[in-house]
């Protein structure tokens, strides 16, 4: 009997039998055995067509929602944030860990672009083992990554251990190949239809709290004093802090995470299990992924989106110090404004979401606006007004980084009944290896040209992510796996009589 806080819905006729489930399941979903496995074609493959009327069979089986959903959704969360932290903990006081290591700007920017090249080449096996190994598993290696990371880089507090620091750097980002993929998945084993989006958006709020506290709290920690002794106790301090912290959400992972409910809380989760393991491969998922123009699409434009975020975020201190010298702690808040007016705007998306289902109209609209925030970010920086860096910086974060729950999510929906972590982990990949190339290269024009020229290639990219993304086409596949499983159940309802 479910308790009073948790939500359940029944069909009209569950199956009373698990064999007679089985059997429903096996004639939508042959296996090798009959050597009728589904088609691996792309858009309106057969493959999505008999995921559809499986569904309408498999809708006998109860679904429910269970309250600690939340519970694993916000310790992830944490636990990312965590992560996201010690991305930036060095760039946004720039300049003082170039003084205290005596690095060039290149040396610095590798400290927050190793956390991307970590993720290209790791990413396939990491996706490979959500599938194979399951969601728990994953997110617990990836918090002893963070955990260990953190450690290594507190006895790195003194000018000639740069190479320890980034040790431990590329410890920390080997963790993050365990993270950025985890959203969609957490929410669609965890979470109903109506909140799926929603949640999804929470979990990567999560990376962008980290973010936002990494623009933050560094310049407040590590203040830009002459003397190294001095300086050398700041930075060691922060380090045993984000240590402390990590440890403290390993610990709490390895207690409390868990893989998925005892019972489904959607009906295309339970078409999703009602897949035989023995019928699933891994390499044909990414056959078809890679076959599915849509997709594909996304992939490219998602990642021209967030590589230009990286770039922001990764490029900040240098771009306010240029014209605002000695605005070390305001460079810091003008970061947080950027990842806080994202936060708002990823929740903001997210509920929208779940409350209209408009996935291609919303992601097209929130696009278009980042790509005129950057516009407008770029051609007010140099005006001498703190405050209306504030405001653009606002603007555009609220947009730019609104967009990363919406691409995580019209992924699903053009790829059910595909993996998300596959889904996700393609869009991350996009984005890592564009966060690299963007970094360099707005690195190199600032170093040459000035500012304003690397924030208006920036646009270029932005620009062309716009009609990209205008012409991917909308088929919102996970929808309509609840919608056929809705009509079968109706169907199946015995006739209403009025006594």
């Amino acid at each position: 009997m479910p308790q009073s806080n948790e939500v359940v819905s029944r069909s009209s006729e569950m199956s009373k039998s698990p064999a007679g489930a089985l059997e429903h399941s096996r004639e939508f979903f042959p296996t090798k055995a009959n050597n009728k496995l589904l088609p691996t074609g792309p858009l309106g493959s057969p493959l999505t067509i008999e995921a559809g009327e499986r569904v309408g069979l498999v809708s006998k089986t109860e679904t429910r929602v269970y309250w600690h959903r939340w519970i694993m959704l916000f310790l992830f969360s944490a636990y990312s944030a965590s992560n996201a932290f010690m991305w930036l903990q060095y760039g946004i006081v720039g300049n003082i860990f170039i003084r205290f290591y005596s690095i060039d700007n290149m040396a610095l920017d590798w400290l927050s672009m190793i956390y991307l090249l970590t993720y290209v080449p790791l990413i396939v096996p990491v996706m490979w083992m959500l599938d194979k190994r399951g969601m728990r598993d994953v997110v617990l290696t990836g918090a002893a990554f963070n955990c260990i990371g953190a450690w290594a880089k507190v006895g790195s507090a003194a000018p000639d251990l740069f190479p320890l620091t980034f040790f431990g750097q590329f410890v920390c980002s080997v963790g993050t190949v365990f993270i950025l993929g985890i959203p969609p998945r957490l929410a669609s084993v965890w979470f109903g239809e109506n909140e799926v989006s929603t949640a999804c958006s929470i979990g990567v709020l999560g990376n962008q709290l980290g973010i936002a506290i990494g623009f933050l709290v560094p310049p407040i920690l590590v203040p830009n004093v002459d003397d190294m002794d001095e300086l050398a106790h700041h930075i060691r301090v922060m380090f045993y802090i984000t240590a402390g912290v990590a440890t403290l959400l390993f610990v709490l992972v390895v207690i409390v995470f868990q893989e998925q409910p005892e019972i489904p809380p959607t009906q295309s989760q339970v078409t999703a299990r009602s897949i035989p393991p023995e019928d699933y491969s891994y390499m044909a998922s990414i056959k078809r992924l890679l076959s599915n123009k849509p997709f594909i699409l996304l992939i490219i434009s998602y990642g021209l989106n967030v590589g230009c975020f990286y770039a922001v975020g990764t490029l900040l201190n240098r771009m306010i110090i240029e014209y605002y010298p000695g605005e070390e702690v305001n460079a810091g808040r003008i970061g947080l404004t950027i990842v806080i007016a994202g936060m708002v705007g990823s929740l903001i998306c997210g509920i929208w979401l779940d409350r209209t289902k408009t996935y291609k109209q919303t992601t097209l609209v929130v696009y278009v606006m980042s790509f005129l925030g950057m516009i407008v970010f770029a051609f007010t920086l140099d005006l001498g007004y703190l405050w209306v860096v504030f405001i653009t910086a606002g603007a555009l974060g609220f947009f730019m980084t609104g967009y990363l729950p919406l691409g995580f999510e019209f992924a699903v929906e053009l790829t059910y009944p595909e993996s998300e972590g596959t889904s996700s982990g393609l869009l991350n990949c996009s984005a890592q290896v564009f966060g690299i190339i963007f970094i360099i290269c707005e690195g190199k024009i600032i170093d040459s040209y000035g500012i304003l020229p690397g924030n208006i290639f920036l646009c270029v990219f932005l620009l062309i992510g716009t009609i990209m993304t205008g012409i991917i086409k909308s088929d919102l596949r996970r929808q309509k796996a609840n919608a056929l499983a809705k009509e079968a159940s109706e169907l199946k309802k015995p006739p209403h009589v009025d006594v």
